[in-house]
């Protein structure tokens, strides 16, 4: 029997998802990200098929374009899941604020960083193809963290979404700013970069309006997976003119999350309520629904593709271990001053996923190195992964130790005080016997008292 017939296809399929969400569930209780677990399903899936098959299939040639495909789609998933998730109030200004700023700082640090390492560990790489290698390995993987994060107190949860998200558009928009200058004619420069920046972002709010607009009053009841592709076209388009085509996504998922920010005062007569509510409900679900999919499938594929002997490389250690250090000594110094001293578990939550491996099929053949081990990639993100693990499980067990510690105080507060109410209770029982004792001795005076008394009227008077 064909192993990859399409009978077997479907019941592959079927399993991966089924065992995804059941590494979620698994991801919930012990932090481990449930991403790391479908990588190691992919790997086994790898040499389960050269078991059974005994052939050598050279997986990352072969699926580069479905990966491609599956990173681009759970991408625009994530980030308008991590969008329609954001309340743009007034005092949530300066949160946003500083997760920007410091996604930013620690984008640009990290990427120069692991461009030097690059540069000085490997031979024929330029400075320039370095920024460009550098830069997907210097992304937060939104991917990973917003489902990770989940437990975390709100004012953590809420900074990592941020950060991840913005991370996730600046480290897209940086990357092929720098493509761009391998042919600086086409390219513009930073005048010409400012300028698809500014571009981008009329067309992302002018078509978020025209797309609100428009789907409330479209009568019929299968119209949101129309709406998700006109996002898809939105997002192509923009790509195919070299714009920041995921900020379109961003601001769509920014304007649908608060209508009434964007559609203030008179406004507010062009908004169906109930529509644009039900909406969002919907929208809401099946971007959640969907970017599991998406996500399960393109982290599978991409375990296929590992090539496991490039991470036993000595020189690939070497390099992976440096670049993994400067991240998170950057990010140390850069949440000291942004945060304070209450920077754990930040400082550990820093991995990278989906973004790095996109960008870095992404990188164009003049910037390629042929020495460059794809190892590295491999070994950062399973490095940052477990890092992120071990962090979230520690803080978990100090916050059930925290928790523990209360139930105890609180236990012990409460047998004190029913001690005390108890003895309280001892003390007015035996205040009641008293009274009743006392009671009962005057009420045993008065009848011998009125019985002598009687006694006296009876006897005849002398």
């Amino acid at each position: 029997m064909e192993i990859l017939s399409s009978n077997n296809l479907i019941i592959g399929a079927s399993i991966i998802v089924i065992l995804s969400f059941w590494f979620n569930g698994i991801s919930k209780k012990t932090s481990i990200p449930s991403v790391l677990m479908l990588i190691i399903l992919g790997i086994i899936l790898q040499y389960a098929y050269r078991f059974f098959t005994g052939h050598e299939v050279d997986f990352a040639s072969a699926l580069a374009t479905p990966l491609a495909v599956l990173g681009t789609v759970g991408l625009i998933m994530i980030v308008l899941e991590a969008a329609l998730e954001l309340e743009l109030k007034r005092e949530k200004l300066v949160p946003i604020l500083k997760s920007m700023a410091i996604a930013l700082i620690g984008l640009v640090a990290s990427a120069w960083v692991a461009a030097l390492i690059l540069f000085q560990f490997i031979p024929e790489m330029t400075m320039q193809a370095a920024l460009i290698y550098a830069t997907p390995l210097s992304i937060l993987s939104s991917a990973i963290i917003i489902p990770s994060v989940a437990g975390l107190q709100d004012h953590k949860k809420e900074f990592h979404i941020y950060e991840s998200t913005f991370s996730d558009i600046m480290g897209i928009m940086m990357f092929y700013f720098l493509v761009g200058q391998l042919n600086p004619e086409e390219g513009g420069g930073v005048v010409g970069f400012a300028g698809n920046f500014v571009l981008t972002l009329v067309i992302a709010i002018v078509a978020s309006y025209a797309i609100l607009l428009i789907f409330q009053q479209i009568k019929s009841q299968a119209k949101l997976f129309l709406l998700i592709a006109v996002l898809l076209l939105l997002y192509a388009v923009g790509k195919a003119f070299h714009l920041s085509a995921l900020i379109i996504i961003l601001i769509f998922g920014l304007v649908i999350a608060n209508v009434k920010l964007f559609f203030p005062g008179k406004m507010r007569v062009f908004l169906e309520k109930k529509k644009m509510a039900q909406i969002y409900h919907e929208l809401h679900i099946i971007t959640l629904e969907t970017a599991f999919v998406v996500r399960t499938f393109f982290f599978v594929i991409f375990g296929l593709t590992i090539v496991i002997g490039s991470l036993f490389n000595l020189n690939v250690a070497i390099i992976s271990l440096l670049i993994i250090a400067s991240i998170y000594a950057i990010r140390f110094v850069i949440l000291r001053i942004f945060i304070g001293k209450d920077i754990l578990p930040q400082l550990f939550i820093a991995p990278r996923g989906l973004i790095t491996v996109l960008l870095f099929y992404a990188i164009p053949a003049e910037a390629q190195v042929a020495n460059f081990e794809s190892g590295i990639l491999l070994f950062v993100i399973i490095g940052t992964s477990l890092i992120m693990t071990f962090a979230m499980i520690r803080d978990k067990q100090k916050t059930n130790t925290i928790l523990d510690e209360i139930d105890e105080e609180l236990l012990e507060r409460n047998e004190a005080e029913d001690d005390l109410n108890a003895q309280k209770e001892q003390e007015e029982q035996e205040e009641q016997e008293e009274s009743s004792e006392i009671q009962e001795n005057d009420e045993t005076d008065s009848g011998i008292a009125m019985n002598n008394t009687s006694l006296d009227d009876e006897l005849p008077k002398e």
